[in-house]
């Protein structure tokens, strides 16, 4: 669930300006469904609708009950079962065979949400929600919890198999970026739009005005920022300095860190020169965990396309098949 940063970024963004929004989230699911349990949408932000739990078939109707949820102040209830044959060629049409259960959320009812999203973005805690039928509500990210009693919609409890839900999103994945270069305005965005926190490690005056793509920027050696950083809260690492004894730096630094994945950039022969002038102790910590050349072979030239390609690694080594 790690794409949904920059729902709940939105979404504390718009508790605190007031926003008439409303948060929906799976809080069930049976059959074929576009989303699982723990999928989330906004809407009423000013940002419009942010995130979707259909192909786009559903939203409007979600969209209503969802202007409910905020007019009245309450939890409405969503059952959306698509799983008879009349519904592949009628009723929404969505060729699915699945049911979905929502609750739409008034946001301004959920009392420190900002609080709770930026825990959850600064720590390796997942964000786990329940949802009581009689309107119970809460929240928590490691030591922090918040509860609320909300008012929630008349429900046909023999309809519903349970009394209360859980739902988890999973901390956002973490990636430390050793050089920015002509991928970085392509890279950075892309990870942030799946959900990546990214630190750069960078301390040239050329390339500073590509840290704007970063959440974290650390003027450093690679010595001195694995030195002040937790290594172990970090999923990746990319080695992509455009530099040859700066990569060597940053390899030297990884050897002693616990990050699972280390990427590469360039060609395997630029691994083995670097190997060559690295000590066997480093080396042999790397090896098991390094990906050189890195990215996926996905074709295309130019740091658009490596960028892409690198991007597309690292998610596939988040959620293996």
């Amino acid at each position: 669930m790690s794409s949904y940063r920059h729902l709940l970024e939105i979404s504390a963004l718009a508790h605190q300006r007031g926003d008439p929004a409303s948060l929906v989230v799976v809080i069930d699911t049976e059959g074929s469904t576009y989303v699982s349990a723990g999928a989330m949408a906004l809407f009423g932000a000013r940002e419009g609708q942010v995130g979707w739990l259909s192909g786009g078939c559903l939203e409007p109707e979600i969209e209503k009950r969802a202007r409910d949820a905020v007019a009245y102040s309450r939890i409405e209830w969503m059952d959306i079962d698509t799983r008879e044959d009349e519904d592949l060629i009628g009723g929404s049409a969505l060729g699915c065979r699945g049911r979905l259960r929502l609750a739409l959320l008034p946001l301004a009812e959920l009392h420190d949400w900002p609080a709770l999203v930026e825990a959850w973005r600064g720590s390796r805690a997942p964000l786990q929600l329940q949802v009581g039928i009689g309107g119970e509500v809460s929240a928590e990210v490691g030591a922090l919890r918040r509860q609320w009693k909300l008012q929630a919609a008349a429900q046909d409890a023999s309809a519903m198999d349970e009394r209360e839900w859980r739902v988890q999103v999973a901390a956002p994945p973490r990636v430390l970026v050793f050089g920015a270069g002509p991928e970085t305005p392509t890279l950075l965005p892309l990870l942030r739009s799946l959900g990546w926190m990214t630190t750069l490690v960078e301390r040239r005056a050329r390339w500073q005005v590509e840290a704007r793509h970063a959440d974290v920027v650390i003027e450093a050696t690679p010595e001195a920022a694995l030195s002040s950083l937790d290594a172990q809260g970090f999923d990746a690492a990319l080695v992509m300095n455009h530099n040859f004894e700066m990569d060597r730096e940053a390899l030297f630094a990884l050897a002693d860190a616990s990050i699972p994945f280390i990427g590469l950039l360039g060609p395997m022969r630029r691994k083995d020169d670097l190997f060559r002038v690295l000590p066997a102790s480093a080396r042999e910590a790397l090896q098991p965990r390094l990906r050189s050349p890195v990215g996926l072979k996905l074709g295309g030239q130019g740091p658009e396309a490596i960028a892409l390609s690198i991007a597309a690694q690292l998610q596939a080594y988040r959620f293996p098949q």
